[in-house]
Protein backbone atom coordinates (compact mmCIF):
# COMPACT_ATOMS: atom_id res chain seq x y z
CA UNK A 1 0.00 0.00 0.00
CA UNK A 2 1.20 3.56 -1.09
CA UNK A 3 1.89 6.19 1.54
CA UNK A 4 -0.26 8.90 2.10
CA UNK A 5 1.09 12.03 0.11
CA UNK A 6 3.25 14.02 1.66
CA UNK A 7 1.11 17.26 1.27
CA UNK A 8 -2.10 15.36 2.78
CA UNK A 9 -0.38 14.34 5.78
CA UNK A 10 0.96 17.54 6.45
CA UNK A 11 -2.68 19.14 6.12
CA UNK A 12 -4.09 16.41 8.58
CA UNK A 13 -1.14 17.53 10.98
CA UNK A 14 -2.25 20.99 10.68
CA UNK A 15 -5.76 20.53 10.99
CA UNK A 16 -5.24 17.94 13.66
CA UNK A 17 -3.18 20.82 15.75
CA UNK A 18 -5.39 24.11 15.18
CA UNK A 19 -8.73 22.24 16.19
CA UNK A 20 -9.93 21.95 12.61
CA UNK A 21 -9.76 17.85 12.73
CA UNK A 22 -11.02 16.35 15.98
CA UNK A 23 -11.82 13.27 16.49
CA UNK A 24 -14.68 11.59 19.20
CA UNK A 25 -18.05 11.44 19.53
CA UNK A 26 -20.16 14.22 17.27
CA UNK A 27 -24.02 14.69 16.07
CA UNK A 28 -24.10 15.63 12.43
CA UNK A 29 -26.96 17.51 11.02
CA UNK A 30 -28.34 13.86 9.99
CA UNK A 31 -28.47 13.04 13.29
CA UNK A 32 -25.70 10.10 12.64
CA UNK A 33 -22.77 9.90 15.36
CA UNK A 34 -19.64 10.72 14.05
CA UNK A 35 -16.34 9.67 15.27
CA UNK A 36 -14.61 12.61 13.74
CA UNK A 37 -15.19 16.26 12.97
CA UNK A 38 -13.95 18.25 10.33
CA UNK A 39 -14.05 22.43 10.51
CA UNK A 40 -12.86 24.46 7.87
CA UNK A 41 -13.83 27.59 9.65
CA UNK A 42 -10.46 26.97 12.06
CA UNK A 43 -8.12 26.84 9.55
CA UNK A 44 -7.43 30.77 10.22
CA UNK A 45 -3.63 31.37 10.67
CA UNK A 46 -1.45 32.05 8.13
CA UNK A 47 0.72 28.72 8.05
CA UNK A 48 -2.35 26.18 7.65
CA UNK A 49 -4.19 28.54 5.12
CA UNK A 50 -0.90 28.12 2.78
CA UNK A 51 -1.00 24.87 3.94
CA UNK A 52 -4.47 23.50 2.37
CA UNK A 53 -4.25 26.30 -0.52
CA UNK A 54 -1.30 24.37 -1.64
CA UNK A 55 -3.20 21.44 -1.04
CA UNK A 56 -6.01 22.83 -3.41
CA UNK A 57 -3.83 23.59 -6.05
CA UNK A 58 -2.02 20.22 -5.75
CA UNK A 59 -5.97 18.93 -6.22
CA UNK A 60 -6.35 21.01 -9.08
CA UNK A 61 -3.00 19.96 -11.24
CA UNK A 62 -3.37 16.79 -10.27
CA UNK A 63 -4.90 15.98 -14.02
CA UNK A 64 -3.90 13.37 -16.44
CA UNK A 65 -4.98 14.30 -19.64
CA UNK A 66 -5.67 16.77 -21.76
CA UNK A 67 -9.69 16.41 -21.84
CA UNK A 68 -9.93 16.59 -18.32
CA UNK A 69 -12.40 19.33 -17.53
CA UNK A 70 -9.81 20.88 -14.74
CA UNK A 71 -6.80 21.49 -17.29
CA UNK A 72 -8.54 24.36 -18.66
CA UNK A 73 -10.91 26.84 -16.58
CA UNK A 74 -10.58 30.44 -16.45
CA UNK A 75 -12.39 31.72 -13.14
CA UNK A 76 -12.10 30.07 -9.80
CA UNK A 77 -14.77 30.39 -7.57
CA UNK A 78 -15.34 30.86 -3.47
CA UNK A 79 -18.88 30.43 -2.33
CA UNK A 80 -19.73 32.71 0.65
CA UNK A 81 -18.62 32.47 3.11
CA UNK A 82 -16.07 30.09 3.82
CA UNK A 83 -14.94 29.77 0.19
CA UNK A 84 -14.29 32.63 -0.53
CA UNK A 85 -10.69 33.07 1.81
CA UNK A 86 -10.06 29.72 0.24
CA UNK A 87 -10.45 30.53 -3.43
CA UNK A 88 -8.37 33.87 -2.96
CA UNK A 89 -5.62 31.69 -1.57
CA UNK A 90 -5.53 29.14 -3.69
CA UNK A 91 -5.53 31.40 -6.82
CA UNK A 92 -2.38 32.51 -5.12
CA UNK A 93 -0.29 29.73 -5.36
CA UNK A 94 -1.57 28.22 -9.03
CA UNK A 95 -0.26 31.83 -9.85
CA UNK A 96 2.69 31.50 -7.99
CA UNK A 97 4.04 28.27 -7.86
CA UNK A 98 2.11 26.39 -11.01
CA UNK A 99 2.54 29.00 -13.42
CA UNK A 100 -1.30 29.10 -14.17
CA UNK A 101 -3.13 32.41 -14.03
CA UNK A 102 -6.70 32.09 -12.88
CA UNK A 103 -9.64 35.01 -12.50
CA UNK A 104 -10.92 34.80 -8.40
CA UNK A 105 -14.65 35.28 -8.30
CA UNK A 106 -17.25 34.86 -5.16
CA UNK A 107 -21.10 35.22 -4.17
CA UNK A 108 -22.86 37.52 -1.43
CA UNK A 109 -25.60 35.79 0.96
CA UNK A 110 -27.03 39.24 0.50
CA UNK A 111 -27.36 41.16 -3.13
CA UNK A 112 -25.82 44.47 -3.12
CA UNK A 113 -28.18 47.32 -4.52
CA UNK A 114 -25.42 50.34 -4.99
CA UNK A 115 -21.73 49.94 -6.52
CA UNK A 116 -21.23 47.01 -9.33
CA UNK A 117 -24.81 45.62 -7.31
CA UNK A 118 -25.95 41.88 -7.64
CA UNK A 119 -24.98 38.66 -5.94
CA UNK A 120 -21.26 37.55 -7.57
CA UNK A 121 -18.50 39.74 -7.41
CA UNK A 122 -15.10 39.57 -9.35
CA UNK A 123 -16.77 38.41 -12.33
CA UNK A 124 -15.10 39.51 -15.78
CA UNK A 125 -17.12 41.45 -18.24
CA UNK A 126 -16.62 40.99 -22.02
CA UNK A 127 -14.16 38.48 -23.22
CA UNK A 128 -15.01 34.97 -23.78
CA UNK A 129 -18.73 33.51 -24.92
CA UNK A 130 -18.66 31.58 -22.06
CA UNK A 131 -16.36 31.64 -18.85
CA UNK A 132 -15.16 28.27 -17.72
CA UNK A 133 -15.60 27.84 -14.22
CA UNK A 134 -14.55 25.96 -11.37
CA UNK A 135 -16.03 25.65 -7.73
CA UNK A 136 -14.00 25.43 -4.46
CA UNK A 137 -16.06 23.80 -1.64
CA UNK A 138 -14.89 23.36 1.96
CA UNK A 139 -16.61 20.02 3.38
CA UNK A 140 -19.57 19.20 1.57
CA UNK A 141 -23.17 17.63 3.62
CA UNK A 142 -26.00 18.11 1.22
CA UNK A 143 -24.03 20.20 -1.81
CA UNK A 144 -26.30 23.04 -1.22
CA UNK A 145 -23.27 25.95 -1.14
CA UNK A 146 -21.73 24.11 -4.36
CA UNK A 147 -25.43 24.17 -6.48
CA UNK A 148 -26.06 27.60 -5.69
CA UNK A 149 -22.68 28.78 -6.62
CA UNK A 150 -23.73 26.68 -9.91
CA UNK A 151 -26.74 28.42 -10.45
CA UNK A 152 -25.32 32.05 -10.14
CA UNK A 153 -22.49 31.38 -12.15
CA UNK A 154 -24.85 30.02 -14.68
CA UNK A 155 -26.95 33.15 -14.15
CA UNK A 156 -23.89 35.02 -15.27
CA UNK A 157 -23.60 32.85 -18.40
CA UNK A 158 -20.82 31.05 -16.96
CA UNK A 159 -19.98 26.93 -17.57
CA UNK A 160 -19.28 24.98 -14.12
CA UNK A 161 -17.04 22.32 -15.00
CA UNK A 162 -15.38 20.96 -11.99
CA UNK A 163 -15.89 21.40 -8.43
CA UNK A 164 -12.98 20.45 -5.29
CA UNK A 165 -13.83 19.96 -1.83
CA UNK A 166 -11.47 20.22 0.90
CA UNK A 167 -12.96 16.85 2.38
CA UNK A 168 -15.28 13.69 1.02
CA UNK A 169 -16.72 11.80 3.91
CA UNK A 170 -17.48 9.16 1.78
CA UNK A 171 -20.94 8.74 3.01
CA UNK A 172 -24.59 8.28 1.50
CA UNK A 173 -26.85 10.99 2.12
CA UNK A 174 -30.05 8.95 0.99
CA UNK A 175 -31.17 5.95 -0.42
CA UNK A 176 -33.20 5.88 -3.86
CA UNK A 177 -36.45 4.75 -4.96
CA UNK A 178 -33.81 1.69 -6.57
CA UNK A 179 -32.65 0.85 -3.03
CA UNK A 180 -29.27 2.56 -4.28
CA UNK A 181 -27.11 4.20 -1.74
CA UNK A 182 -26.28 8.41 -3.24
CA UNK A 183 -23.92 10.62 -1.65
CA UNK A 184 -23.93 14.14 -1.90
CA UNK A 185 -21.36 14.15 -4.49
CA UNK A 186 -23.03 11.97 -6.85
CA UNK A 187 -25.83 14.02 -6.88
CA UNK A 188 -23.70 17.07 -7.56
CA UNK A 189 -21.60 15.27 -10.05
CA UNK A 190 -25.27 14.06 -12.00
CA UNK A 191 -25.82 17.75 -12.06
CA UNK A 192 -22.58 18.66 -13.89
CA UNK A 193 -22.97 15.74 -16.31
CA UNK A 194 -20.89 13.11 -15.28
CA UNK A 195 -18.71 11.08 -12.96
CA UNK A 196 -15.42 12.51 -12.29
CA UNK A 197 -16.65 16.87 -12.42
CA UNK A 198 -16.08 16.56 -8.43
CA UNK A 199 -12.40 16.32 -6.39
CA UNK A 200 -11.67 16.39 -3.26
CA UNK A 201 -8.56 17.56 -1.65
CA UNK A 202 -9.09 14.63 1.12
CA UNK A 203 -11.53 11.38 1.28
CA UNK A 204 -12.35 9.78 4.76
CA UNK A 205 -10.12 6.79 3.50
CA UNK A 206 -7.18 9.39 3.94
CA UNK A 207 -7.73 9.90 7.28
CA UNK A 208 -8.48 6.46 7.97
CA UNK A 209 -4.82 5.89 6.29
CA UNK A 210 -2.64 8.95 8.34
CA UNK A 211 -4.23 7.07 11.83
CA UNK A 212 -2.95 3.94 10.60
CA UNK A 213 0.37 5.13 9.40
CA UNK A 214 0.84 7.00 12.80
CA UNK A 215 -0.55 3.28 14.80
CA UNK A 216 2.71 1.61 12.25
CA UNK A 217 5.19 3.93 13.64
CA UNK A 218 4.15 3.64 16.98
CA UNK A 219 2.45 7.05 17.26
CA UNK A 220 -0.77 6.17 18.22
CA UNK A 221 -1.79 7.09 21.59
CA UNK A 222 -4.77 4.58 22.93
CA UNK A 223 -7.23 7.25 22.23
CA UNK A 224 -5.99 7.39 18.86
CA UNK A 225 -5.96 3.70 18.28
CA UNK A 226 -9.77 4.05 19.36
CA UNK A 227 -10.58 6.73 16.57
CA UNK A 228 -9.01 4.51 14.06
CA UNK A 229 -11.33 1.25 15.30
CA UNK A 230 -14.38 3.85 15.51
CA UNK A 231 -13.45 5.37 12.13
CA UNK A 232 -13.47 1.92 9.98
CA UNK A 233 -16.74 0.66 11.37
CA UNK A 234 -18.53 4.11 10.45
CA UNK A 235 -17.21 3.78 7.20
CA UNK A 236 -18.51 0.03 7.34
CA UNK A 237 -21.91 1.50 8.56
CA UNK A 238 -22.26 4.82 6.70
CA UNK A 239 -19.43 4.07 3.45
CA UNK A 240 -20.32 4.24 0.24
CA UNK A 241 -17.94 3.75 -3.28
CA UNK A 242 -19.01 6.92 -5.35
Amino acid sequence: MSPLESYKTQLLEQAAQVGALKFGNFTLKSGRQSPYFFNAGLMSDGTILHTVAQAYAATLCASASLDDPFTDFDILFGPAYKGISLAACTALVLASVHGREVRLAYDRKEAKDHGEGGNVVGWPSGGKQKWRVVVLDDVMTTGLAASTAIKHITMQGGEVVGVVQLLDREEFSEVDEQGRKVSSVMKLERLLGGKGRVRSVLKMRDLVKWLEEKEARGEAGEEQRKSLQAMREYRDTYGIQA
